[in-house]
């Protein structure tokens, strides 16, 4: 196992995590989480793969943006520090985004693309009261209203179900850490993804959770519908934080690919 603070652009740093040997695979995770959200698969996946997590930008434990950045950039960054030439990508929610943006950008370096509960660029996103208050809070000054508003809406199956204290452990946290950081250094494709699914030519599998918000399985839907080849899951018992909700189902679907 190999644990680096690898450097990025604006004098940045991420915390990265490599361990196991054999096709590479790396993980992303979402917009207030950190690679503990793989902590149920990353072990016995690193069994059979070489395995690479990392946290983003400004998330967990690597630096908060100080300038422009894309985080298509950070992650070919983490590629190229590994030596990985090309890699099967796995992301969830924003990092399925990314994952996403990324094998459209750089074709040659993905090997496979997993989509878990996955954002897409260019989906446009019904107005809601619920919605609304999410995002007002992700957009505000409030890191309690914000794990709140999280834990609400995306950890729907609540504390009863499994992996919870680690989900609101994870969360509160990186809603701290979200709030202090600067905001509005991201920046984003022009061109939103879902316009470009048929340019997609890797071995695609979209997956999303049978209690997950239902926008997403929209979303996870129109991937699989436009992505030539892709393959839809759908798991039982699971909403937005699948990997900690059905860890065990998760890594079948990985292992298989």
């Amino acid at each position: 196992m190999t644990i680096e603070y690898l450097p990025v652009s604006g004098d940045g740093r991420l915390w990265a995590e490599q361990a196991g040997d054999g096709p590479p695979v790396v993980l992303l995770h979402g917009s207030v989480h950190d690679s503990r959200l793989w902590d149920g698969v990353f072990p016995e996946l690193a069994r059979h793969r070489t395995v690479i997590r990392y946290d983003a930008r400004g998330l967990g434990r690597s630096t908060p943006p100080t300038a422009p950045f894309r985080y298509e950039d950070d992650l070919l960054a983490v590629l190229d520090h590994f030596g990985v030439e090309r890699a099967a990508l796995v992301g969830l929610s924003m990092g399925g985004e990314v994952a996403l943006d990324f094998t459209l950008e750089h074709p040659a370096r993905v090997r496979s693309l997993t989509l878990v509960a996955a954002s897409a660029g260019g989906h446009d996103w019904p107005r809601s009261a619920e919605l609304d208050a999410y995002a007002a809070a992700d957009r505000g000054d409030d890191p309690g209203r914000l794990a709140e508003t999280e834990l609400t809406l995306w950890a729907s199956l609540g504390e009863r179900a499994p992996g919870y204290a680690a989900i609101r452990d994870m969360v509160t946290e990186n809603a701290r850490l979200r709030v202090a950081a600067e905001k509005g250094h991201a920046l984003f494709a022009e061109v939103g993804a879902v316009e470009l699914l048929d340019r997609v030519a890797v071995p695609t599998t979209v997956v999303v959770g049978d209690h997950d918000h239902p926008e997403i399985g929209v979303i996870a839907r129109r991937l699989a519908a436009g992505i030539a080849g892709a393959r839809l899951e759908i798991v039982a018992a699971a909403d937005h934080y699948l990997p900690l909700r059905a860890p065990e189902r998760l890594l079948e679907i990985l292992l298989a690919g």
